[in-house]
């Protein structure tokens, strides 16, 4: 029941650090178009989009691993953090070689494309802190990281609004700084943890029982949740990309449905982030249980969301200043793919504390890839609804393959 109970109150905690964040972050974007021009808005959210891309792919893997590393008593340290090094230099490298083209790709900025590296690379090591609060159980101090640094980049467009800066790199130069200023919740977590000592001596007990992490242990748990993490982020994004290809005036329209599904995504991070600690240590009641808990909450959300689409969407999508007719049924199966990529992605914790990443990835592979060919194919030919129906087969067939992964370990 305790760790039930914690489970419990560290999904809200970081739901509510959660929610604040994407307050603070759409007053950033917000700010930004009251201090840019259309052009130089243009180019800053475009860097924040790569920005927010990468980070999520390369780190997003370490971030998993340290949680459910520490959660089960291991050493937080060696091998999390090479392969983070890893990741950050192999990032580096393909950065400095595609100079050019990243430059040209931001109006031609300099220092727009510095500080996309610099705000990579400092990403390594506020997702490598967010893993470790996670996988210890500091959700407080793991939603205060996120607080201060959305709280901290909306500062930089809020100084150029009042003439206290100016240009689009001082709005820029947020989303750089964000990262680094996020990790001044560090040293309470630290604190802390000197003051648990003994209860590290146990856990250092521990896993000496269970078998310390290995370096190709470690590897091959991050690269399957790369895969995972590059994957998910294709059906959430290729639409767009397919869209512009075959139909550019219908790209903002595409984007906007697509809404629907980032914004429970965005905030479902919060239940991942307690969800893999804690069936990383469950026993199998526990485990089952937690797991039919936030299944039934996520059919109870994703079922009100379609019927209020159903009802009202198209009248709610005419907030966007874009003149396109949405359909109601498109907008329900939009509704119903988001509950179902969020049962794909609470089956998917499940599948990494069971040690099944690689099984998790192929389903997760398969999914993504069949997505893209429907898109590319035109069996329906309106784009969009091509698009709506496409993703809620793809998030259907995505669940129903990771509980089979599940079932199939036993």
């Amino acid at each position: 029941m305790g760790s039930t109970g914690s489970y419990g109150r560290g999904a809200r905690v970081l739901s509510v650090g959660l929610a604040l964040t994407g307050v603070v972050t759409l007053a950033y974007f917000v700010l930004a178009t009251y201090a840019l021009d259309r052009r130089e808005y243009g180019a800053v959210s475009l860097l924040w989009s790569i920005t927010f891309i990468v980070a999520t792919v390369i780190y997003r893997p370490i971030e998993q691993l340290l949680a459910r590393t520490v959660a089960r008593g291991h050493e937080f340290g060696r091998v999390p953090a090479l392969i983070q090094g890893g990741f950050a230099l192999g990032f580096l490298v393909v950065a400095l070689a595609l100079r050019g083209p990243l430059v040209e790709l931001l109006n031609g900025s300099q220092a727009l494309y510095w500080i996309l590296v610099a705000a990579v690379l400092a990403y390594a090591a506020s997702y490598f802190a967010r893993g470790y609060l996670a996988g210890s159980g500091r959700f407080e101090l793991y939603g205060g990281l996120v607080f201060v640094e959305a709280t901290s980049r909306v500062l930089f467009p809020l100084a150029v609004v009042l003439g206290v800066a100016g240009g689009q790199t001082a709005v820029a130069l947020g989303i750089a700084a964000a990262p680094v200023l996020s990790l001044l919740v560090v040293p309470w977590a630290l604190r802390r943890r000197a003051r648990t000592a003994e209860a590290a001596e146990e856990a250092r007990g521990a896993e000496a029982a269970r078998g310390a992490l290995s370096l190709r242990t470690g590897t091959g748990f991050a690269g399957s949740v790369l895969v995972i993490s590059a994957a998910e982020q294709t059906l959430i994004n290729a639409a767009v990309l397919t869209t512009q290809a075959a139909a550019p005036l219908l790209v903002g329209v595409v984007f906007n449905a697509l809404l629907i599904v980032r914004a429970p995504l965005q905030l479902f991070q919060a239940v991942q982030g307690s969800l893999l600690p804690h069936l990383a240590n469950a026993q199998a009641d526990e485990f089952t249980r937690a797991l039919r808990v936030t299944v039934l909450a996520i059919a109870g959300f994703a079922g009100a969301v379609a019927l209020g689409l159903l009802a009202v969407g198209p009248l709610v999508m005419g907030v966007f200043d874009i003149d396109y007719d949405y359909g109601r049924l498109g907008l329900a199966a939009l509704g119903l793919g988001m509950g179902f990529h969020l049962v794909a992605g609470t089956l998917n914790q499940a599948a990494l504390a069971r040690d099944r990443g690689g099984r998790a990835a192929a389903a997760w592979v398969v999914a993504a890839v069949a997505f893209v060919v429907w898109l590319l194919a035109p069996v329906v030919d309106d784009p969009v609804l091509r698009v709506e129906v496409g993703y809620l087969g793809a998030t259907v067939g995505l669940a129903a393959m990771l509980g089979m992964t599940l079932r199939r370990g036993g």
